[in-house]
């Protein structure tokens, strides 16, 4: 069994995806290396449930058949799956705890990126709490729980609150950006039924920065 693969059973398994790799296959002969390939090296019929950006590195989900699945995704689709993840900011936040409600649109001169949109934006909540302030390096670093999954919210949500994750080449201004080597977001926390007979599953991945 790899290392980066965390459980295994007949319906679900959890791998712990590196920052910098893609979580599904990509654009050209670069993009053949993903972390959906290399679990499906390893176990067939493994199928895709949900992605994590790759510069994000954490917990990843995926079904075993079709049908896991189908039931996978409908849990995802109805947030009956909650995920945690780690981030390092750029900056001192202020309050201990906060939600973040900012509807996101794809910015399509500019894709991937993403822009918040209060005419055309979809729904988006991110919530928030402090676990360390660094007043040395100027960075705080969050819990985040984001109860919506829209595409790079979460990179979004703290660039509009002007705390930009530390190391985001894609979003983080110069200063921020220097802060970190890699972007310093991490999928810590997974907690889900089990597919099959509904007891509770939790996984957990401490972050590597």
């Amino acid at each position: 069994m790899s290392p980066a693969l965390l459980y295994l059973d007949e319906s679900m398994l959890v791998v712990d995806k590196p920052s910098g790799l893609l979580a599904v296959l990509g654009r050209g002969e670069a993009g053949l290396d993903n972390q959906a390939t290399r679990v499906q090296a390893e176990v067939a019929d493994a199928l895709v449930v949900h992605r994590l950006d790759m510069s994000t590195s954490g917990l990843m989900l995926f079904a075993r058949g079709k049908e896991m699945q189908r039931r996978l995704s409908h849990a995802f689709a109805q947030r009956e799956v909650r995920k945690e993840y780690v981030a390092v900011v750029d900056g001192l936040v202020g309050p201990d705890h906060g939600e973040i409600d900012l509807p996101l649109l794809t910015d399509w001169p500019n894709r991937p990126r993403q822009k918040v949109d209060h005419v055309d934006g979809k729904p988006a909540l991110t919530r928030f709490s402090v676990l360390q302030r660094d007043s040395v390096a100027g960075t705080t670093r969050l819990r985040l729980e984001p109860v919506t999954g829209r595409s790079h919210q979460l990179r979004v949500h703290l660039l509009a609150l002007g705390h930009p994750i530390a190391g985001d080449a894609l979003y983080a201004p110069p200063d921020a950006l220097a802060k970190a080597p890699r972007l310093l977001l991490h999928a810590q926390s997974l907690q889900l039924a089990h597919p099959l007979d509904g007891r509770p599953m939790r996984f957990h991945s401490p972050a590597p920065f």
